[in-house]
C-alpha cells in the first residue's frame, strides 16, 4: 500500500528564501518530503516548486494543512494548492466517432493505470454507447445541432457539474467549445491534437503533412482556451515517416502516438505536475 500523500504546488515571483520558507515550515511540523521538484523561470522571474509530502508525518489534516501554511503564502504572495494524492480526480471524456484515445483512456481506468475516476463519458454521437455502456459507464448523447449550439453546450456543461468533473477530457470530441465554457473551465479541460502544434492547425493536418511531405508527425496534449489549438501545451511527441508511406499510413501512426501523448498529458495533470503560467507551462515529469 503507498503512503499517504500531499502535493503542494507553488508558483510565486522569485526571491531568496523560499525554498528555505517552505522546507522549514515542513521540518518545524515534522513533515518529511518525499520529492522535490522545483524551477526558477530567468525570463520571467518566477519561481515553481512541486512537492510532495508523507501526510502521516504531520499533526494536522489537509484544511489544517492550509491554514498552517497560509502565512508563509502570503509573505511571498504565492498561488499554491495542496492536494491529497489518495483522492482520484474526476475525469469526464467527451468523443465523437473515432474512438481510439477514449478506448486507451478506459483500459488505463480499468486497470488502475491512471488514478482517476470516469463518472460517465459525454458525446455528440451514439457511436460509443455499447463500448462505454459495457464499462459500467454512463454514457450520454448530446447531439449538436449546427443552428443551435448553446443549447447542446449548455446540456453539456450540466452534465458535467452533474458529474463533479476535476476534469475534461477531449478524446477526439469534434468540436469546438464555446469560449463560456471555455473560460468556465478554464485550466480543466485537456484536449488531444492530431499534429505537431502550431503546425497543421484545423482539420485534415495529416492531409496537409502529407501533402507537404514532412519526415515527422506528431502530436499535442494542451489546455483548451478560447483560442483555437492556442492553449498552454502539456506534452508533445512524434514519430518518424518514410516517403512511400500513404495518408492512411500517417493516420494509423499519428493514431498511436495522440494515445500516447494524451495518457501521459492526462497522468501529468491528474499528478499536480503542471504549473501553468501564462500560455506556458513548468511540466514536473
Amino acid at each position: 500500500m503507498s503512503p499517504h500523500r500531499y502535493r503542494l504546488i507553488i508558483s510565486c515571483p522569485d526571491r531568496v528564501g523560499i525554498v528555505a520558507a517552505v522546507s522549514g515550515f515542513l521540518a518545524s511540523h515534522g513533515g518529511s518530503i518525499t520529492e522535490a521538484s522545483q524551477h526558477s523561470d530567468a525570463s520571467t522571474g518566477w519561481f515553481f516548486m512541486r512537492y510532495e509530502i508523507d501526510a502521516g508525518t504531520l499533526p494536522f489534516d489537509l484544511d489544517g494543512f492550509c491554514r498552517a501554511f497560509e502565512p508563509i503564502a502570503g509573505e511571498f504572495a504565492m498561488q499554491w494548492h495542496v492536494t491529497d494524492a489518495r483522492l482520484p480526480r474526476r475525469v469526464v471524456p467527451l468523443v465523437s466517432k473515432l474512438d481510439h484515445c477514449l478506448t486507451d483512456l478506459l483500459y488505463r481506468w480499468r486497470s488502475g493505470d491512471l488514478p482517476m475516476d470516469i463518472p460517465c463519458v459525454i458525446s455528440n454521437h451514439e457511436d460509443m454507447r455499447d463500448y462505454v455502456e459495457w464499462h459500467g459507464i454512463p454514457y450520454h448523447h448530446v447531439p449538436v445541432d449546427r443552428q443551435d449550439k448553446a443549447s447542446a453546450f449548455g446540456r453539456v456543461s450540466q452534465l458535467v457539474d452533474e458529474a463533479r468533473a476535476d476534469v475534461v477530457v477531449l478524446a477526439r470530441y469534434m468540436q469546438i467549445l464555446p469560449p463560456d465554457m471555455c473560460a468556465r473551465y478554464a485550466g480543466r479541460v485537456i484536449n488531444i491534437h492530431h499534429s505537431f502544434l502550431p503546425s497543421f492547425v484545423g482539420a485534415r493536418p495529416y492531409h496537409r503533412a502529407f501533402d507537404r511531405g514532412v519526415k515527422l508527425i506528431g502530436a499535442t496534449c494542451h489546455y483548451v482556451t478560447d483560442q483555437l489549438d492556442e492553449g498552454p501545451i502539456i506534452e508533445q511527441d512524434v514519430i518518424r515517416v518514410r516517403h512511400d508511406d500513404t495518408v492512411d499510413d500517417l493516420v494509423r501512426l499519428g493514431r498511436d502516438v495522440e494515445r500516447a501523448v494524451l495518457a501521459r498529458g492526462l497522468r501529468y495533470h491528474l499528478e499536480d505536475r503542471v504549473l501553468v503560467h501564462g500560455n506556458k507551462t513548468v511540466v514536473f515529469d
